[in-house]
């Protein structure tokens, strides 16, 4: 199992350039992989299976009844970022975060941004991710969004766009960990031959990002991860982050607040909690304030927030920013903002709320890929050009009822990576998510979920839709 019969198409391949030849950040790893026999290769990817299998590496799909956990598709040949490519991803998701971030204070408090005329009002308040109740509200230290994953593809032409923002819960970043964890035993001498930088540190990273949110850092901290429970799709990561930062795993029902304060059951008793890292969305938070039938949030967590008693990862409201509708104005935030132009382009983006982009969608829906704007992990979505006439149709009639509630983009024809299918390797599309942490200062993990369309010919790299993983290599300089 080698190279040798491998076709880049018409795609942009990340290992071999237009005429076939192999790229030269990544010739040792090429030259490691066709050194190895095919029986050799086949080997190190199911070692790496079933290394996923006994460390329990799971994701749910919700809707499925049978086989509720699947382990998570990980295939062993890394995707490899050169040094200065990554200083340019780097510059450009630092800038993105930083404009995202005073973008949402202002929509909470002076509303600059709208009275200025950049960003329309009404687009903002009708996004279902929009919380009147944060409104005059400023978090510890001005940052709503401590914890992000922004999605980036790279197009035909190598040009790397900004595909998604996630910033309420984005999740991943334990595969990101365990696909390097067993990356280091299928190759670890290409890994040192070619200065591949450590990700091991993120959680490390993370606790600092959390701990600098505390309301009061002259008292001891205390920090805990709020879950929805054993049934959630991501409840892997949330156990394997609270176990490495060394911080309390809970439930809703594991707080009680007490006069304002945020207090968690200890086997000694009630302890106050002053940081809590949530991996529960907004609507389930606080049943006194959001959804009355949540079971998974803690009844007075609001108030206790909003008078500086505890502090969220990520603030409650920050969702706004998520909206795919709002997406499509992220470059004149950055402009408006920061007074600079966009390091990392935007997909170009059609909002169907618009009356003439409405009807250029309509009238062009066998090429577009047409999202709703407040759902995510590949649902709710149009893939127009694969779609069947009835599939078309019927988004018509959808966007036409609820414009506001779509977006949609030119389909791009994401970049691919060598991946192992069954007895030969093969090109899958992949996009990347790189995770960006903002506490004291800004952080970008060198590296990143790389996700790749285990189907052929297929665009959807979500896990709930098929897609697997991949480490990702960033080369040091």
């Amino acid at each position: 199992m080698d190279f040798t019969n491998y076709k880049s198409e018409e795609f942009f391949d990340e290992f071999f350039n237009a005429t076939g030849e192999v790229r030269s950040l990544v010739k040792p790893l090429v030259d490691r992989i066709n050194s190895l026999s095919k029986d050799e290769l086949k080997t190190r990817q199911e070692a790496a299976n079933a290394m996923f299998m006994t460390l329990g590496i799971t994701f749910g799909v919700y809707g499925e009844q049978k086989a509720q956990e699947k382990i998570f598709p990980f295939d062993i040949i890394p995707r490899v970022i050169s040094s200065s490519e990554w200083l340019h991803i780097e510059k450009g998701l630092q800038q993105r975060i930083t404009a995202l971030n005073l973008f949402i204070q202002d929509v909470y408090n002076d509303e600059k941004i709208f009275k200025d005329g950049v960003v329309p009002r009404e687009l903002v308040m009708s996004a279902k991710s929009y919380l009147p109740v944060m409104k005059g509200f400023t978090p510890p230290n001005k940052v709503w969004i401590p914890i992000t994953g922004i999605d980036l593809v790279r197009d035909a032409d190598g040009t790397i766009y900004v595909l998604e923002d996630n910033l309420r819960c984005p999740s991943g970043i334990s595969y990101v960990l365990a696909n390097r964890s067993i990356v280091k035993k299928s190759f670890p001498n290409a890994l040192k031959t070619m200065r591949v930088s450590a990700v091991d540190d993120y959680c490390l990273q993370l606790y600092s990002t959390l701990n600098a949110l505390r309301p009061n850092r002259d008292c001891p901290n205390s920090i805990a991860l709020l879950t929805p429970g054993v049934y959630n799709s991501a409840y892997y990561e949330h156990a394997f982050l609270a176990k490495q930062m060394g911080i309390d795993l809970a439930e809703g029902s594991d707080f009680k607040v007490i006069d304002d304060i945020v207090m968690m059951r200890k086997t000694h008793g009630f302890e106050r909690v002053d940081v809590i890292y949530r991996r529960v969305d907004d609507d389930y938070l606080d049943p006194r304030v959001f959804r009355e039938d949540s079971m998974l949030g803690i009844p007075g967590l609001m108030a206790s927030y909003l008078k500086g008693n505890v502090a969220l990862a990520n603030a409650p409201g920050a969702g706004i920013a998520d909206d795919k509708a709002v997406y499509a104005y992220v470059p004149q935030m950055i402009k408006y903002y920061l007074d600079e132009e966009p390091i990392l382009p935007n997909v170009p983006t059609h909002i169907c709320d618009e009356p003439k982009s409405r009807d250029y969608v309509i009238n062009n829906l066998d090429k577009m890929v047409v999202k709703a704007t407040n759902l995510a992990g590949g649902y709710g979505m149009l893939m127009g050009h694969q779609a069947s006439q009835k599939e078309r149709d019927e988004f018509k009639q959808a966007i036409l009822a609820n414009p506001r509630n779509y977006i949609a983009q030119p389909r791009l024809n994401l970049s691919r990576v060598p991946t192992i299918v069954e007895q030969t390797i093969e090109g899958r599309h992949v996009d990347f998510r790189p995770y960006i942490l903002y506490g004291d200062d800004l952080y970008v993990l060198p590296g990143g979920l790389t996700r790749v369309a285990l189907v052929k010919d297929s665009l959807v790299v979500n896990s709930s839709q098929g897609g697997g993983s991949k480490d990702t290599w960033v080369l040091k300089s």
